[in-house]
């Protein structure tokens, strides 16, 4: 009997089977993805933790990328990689930014469009998902960072507004074609996100528009995360976390948390104003004495003698993992950050460098990211 709407038809009973096959292969074969099994869907999307934290690094793009350098984040407990392609700006108050996506000399492979997929395709069979986070590189020697980027006009502003939009846009596509899991659509740009708050809302509606994964705003630690007024139109508060924690070098354990109350006391602010889910976007500690005083600051690769110390990096990464993993609020880091095929007897750069790779500070955080 075959039942279409009231009426009751009768068919031949071995016809029925030939029917019921014939029409699974036509819906089958007009489907726009394959029939999710379980291990199908797994290969597609990486199953989230139970506690949706993000435990991410942020990975440093090279000329090549293999499955083998996926192995070292699956056994840190890593399950998130931030990639950084770069626009670039020829001065600060110049209102163009410049997309570059291919691989080149303004550039490494990993941070073309090809290699980004492709790397987010490698970390995705090894279970670990991609925020794509472009960031703007300004030009004009040592010391500058996107936050000195201030146009002197109106006109300006909305010139770079039109320019900026889109470099993201480009990059808010490649993330949604290439099933990229997050987008982080600006990054310490506190001129342009403290006084131009239309501006912002409109990219993000368009934004929304062309990539429907979940978005972030990486806002720098200094004030710039408190003055952001469309963290509502997002759906993670995210914090450039480099909050200075000790005025002298090789702090206590209790020193460093201490420290980490009045950040923490303006975290809750933000969060409770807005009731989003806190990310730190990036966090790190150099591998030197000095690590909790200015921890933004790269060690001074000029000097005759840096001295290292794994001891303060470790208790950095403590002391942070103690203060934050824990509350309900708290959406996970990206730590500062990671070398795809670093050896453990790299180079004494990479080990003053804010990589916690073969140190005891990798073991604190796959201690937590295990957690």
């Amino acid at each position: 009997m075959f039942i279409s709407g009231r009426r009751l038809l009768w068919l031949p009973p071995l016809l029925l089977p030939v029917l019921l096959l014939l029409g699974w292969w036509k819906w089958s074969r007009w489907q726009p993805f394959p029939v999710a099994t379980p291990s199908a869907y797994q290969a597609i999307t990486p199953a989230l933790p139970p506690d949706n934290r993000l435990r991410g690094v942020n990975w440093v793009a090279a000329d090549s990328a293999s499955s083998t350098n996926m192995e070292p984040l699956v056994r840190a407990g890593v399950t998130w990689i931030a990639q950084t392609p770069f626009g670039w700006q020829a001065g600060a108050a110049v209102p163009e930014v410049r997309l570059h996506t291919g691989a080149g000399n303004r550039g490494f492979w990993g941070e073309s469009d090809r290699g980004l997929v492709a790397t987010s395709q490698l970390a995705r069979q090894r279970g670990v998902r991609t925020m794509l986070k472009p960031h703007i590189w300004l030009r004009g020697g040592s010391g500058t960072w996107p936050g000195d980027i201030n146009m002197s006009t109106v006109a300006d502003w909305q010139a770079w507004f039109a320019s900026y939009s889109v470099f993201l846009l480009h990059y808010a596509q490649l993330a949604e074609t290439s099933h990229m899991d997050a987008l982080c659509i600006g990054t310490e740009l506190q001129h342009a996100s403290a006084s131009h708050e239309a501006e912002w809302r409109t990219l993000i509606k368009q934004v929304r528009q062309v990539y429907h994964g979940p978005l972030t705003y990486a806002a720098n630690w200094s004030g710039e995360f408190e003055e952001v007024r469309f963290w509502d139109a997002l759906d993670y508060i995210g914090i450039q976390a480099y909050f200075p924690l000790s005025t002298t070098t090789r702090p206590t354990k209790e020193t460093l948390l201490a420290a980490w109350k009045q950040p923490l006391r303006r975290i809750e602010v933000v969060q409770k104003r807005y009731k989003k889910p806190v990310l730190f976007t990036e966090i790190g500690y150099k591998t030197t004495p000095d690590a909790a005083i200015q921890p933004w600051a790269w060690p001074d690769r000029t000097a005759v003698v840096t001295e290292t110390d794994e001891q303060t990096q470790r208790l950095c990464y403590e002391a942070m993992f103690e203060t934050f993993w824990r509350r309900p609020w708290f959406r996970g880091t990206f730590i500062w950050k990671w070398y795809p095929g670093l050896q453990a007897d790299g180079s004494a750069r990479r080990h003053l460098d804010f990589t916690p790779q073969h140190k005891p500070a990798e073991q604190v955080m796959a201690h937590w990211y295990g957690k």
